[in-house]
């Protein structure tokens, strides 16, 4: 049985949520070994857009570096739509039966529409603000969780012939995701990318000056 299969065995779940809350009830399954295209289902997408082939936005900056994970789960963390709607979300890690972390099942309430009953639905509508976005040093399983997606979005490529502009928009990838907001993904980027710290700096000073597009 494949990942995506093993995956796959969660979308009658995924129907279950989506149909018991409505349609302001957005879910989507991932998988994690192909974070660049990691969204595999979505039901209720027209809450965020997120559509089957998108990579993930929040899993390492709002869950993986959140206090409140535990358990493989974030429940009640607040993200905004484009459109600056307020997005209620909760997501719990999937495992395989050796215990690594291959997916993802996110749920994203849009309670937008109760904001003017907050008072009344105050339960309903609590979001927790995600921890600010710096450097952070992770533990145990985390850490592992972490490291594999480094190297799974660099993936089988052979690093050794890549050219630069690849190597920009891989790290360009994770800055953008929040790779680097941890604790030593500098040091172990640089390793899988067979460049050194220093190149990782120049390029994401390339990146975020806006000069790296044009690489």
């Amino acid at each position: 049985m494949t990942v995506r299969d093993e995956l796959m065995k969660y979308v009658p779940i995924a129907d279950a949520i989506a149909q018991t809350f409505g349609e302001n009830c957005e879910v989507v399954l991932h998988d994690l070994t192909t974070p660049q295209s990691s969204v595999i289902y979505t039901v209720n997408n027209h809450v965020t857009g997120r559509m089957i082939g998108h990579s993930f936005n929040h899993i390492i900056t709002q869950v993986l570096l959140s206090k409140k994970f535990h358990n493989d789960v974030v429940a009640n963390y607040k993200n905004q739509t484009e459109d600056q709607r307020t997005i209620k979300s909760t997501t719990v890690l999937l495992r395989d039966a050796q215990g690594k972390a291959i997916g993802a099942l996110c749920i994203n309430y849009d309670v937008e529409p109760f904001q003017q009953f907050q008072k009344f639905l105050g339960n309903l509508t609590s979001v927790e603000e995600v921890t600010d976005k710096e450097e952070v040093e992770l533990f145990g399983n985390v850490q592992e969780i972490a490291d594999t997606l480094i190297h799974q979005i660099i993936g089988q490529s052979n690093v050794e012939k890549m050219e630069r502009a690849k190597k920009i928009e891989i790290v360009t990838f994770m800055d953008e995701k929040g790779v680097f907001l941890i604790k030593g993904a500098i040091d172990k980027v640089a390793e899988a990318l067979q460049v050194s710290k220093v190149t990782i700096y120049s390029y994401l000073d390339e990146i975020r000056s806006g000069e790296g597009k044009e690489s």
